[in-house]
């Protein structure tokens, strides 16, 4: 036996690198493929936004201490992240569509006695956003329908409201509560 020939034939150096190269390439394409089919390379794309609300009750209808009285609350985007039109919502309850009239309001407001969506009009600048749940139906400043800091909704409620602001993505994979809040008589 030749030790010399040992020590000087690499012939079987080259097929064993290959071949812990191709394993090592495999467990990695499984790896990446494993995680797209049990959806962890989603994960990461759905983030929901990080923006902050607040909310300023008026009342305007009051109506006794024997029912609830009626009020606006205005939910403002304080700061954070734009979020889109359509993957905002204002849930919760205590919201007032008895009075919703044809897109107007036939309850009277101490204020001379004018209909509500008047009284919203000379005392806010605005008519009233919401008078039930849904899609945020305010005001939309940012670029492509987008929810910034400075645009606001009003909403009109009961004084024992309970609303959320809640994201919901389009495709209704998550769903996050940005902000909650309740009415003085909560």
């Amino acid at each position: 036996m030749q030790l010399r020939g040992i020590y000087t034939d690499d012939d079987a150096v080259s097929p064993v690198i290959g071949v812990i190269l191709m394993v090592a390439i495999t467990v990695m394409l499984a790896a990446v493929m494993g995680s797209f089919v049990l959806g962890l390379g989603q994960s990461s794309t759905n983030t929901s936004p990080r923006a902050t609300f607040s909310f300023e009750y008026e009342e305007v209808d009051p109506n006794g201490p024997d029912s609830d009285d009626w009020g606006v609350v205005k939910v403002s985007h304080n700061g954070g992240d734009t979020v889109q039109d359509q993957e905002l919502y204002v849930r919760g309850s205590g919201f007032n569509a008895s009075g919703a009239l044809d897109g107007g309001f036939d309850v009277t407001v101490p204020a001379g006695g004018t209909e509500l969506d008047e009284y919203v009009l000379d005392r806010y600048g605005a008519e009233m956003d919401m008078t039930e749940p849904g899609l945020w139906n305010g005001t939309k400043s940012g670029d492509e329908s987008g929810i910034v800091s400075g645009d606001f909704v009003y909403v009109y409620v009961a004084s024992d409201y309970e609303l959320d602001v809640v994201f919901e993505s389009e495709e209704g994979q998550s769903s996050v509560t940005l902000q909650e809040d309740g009415g003085p008589d909560a």
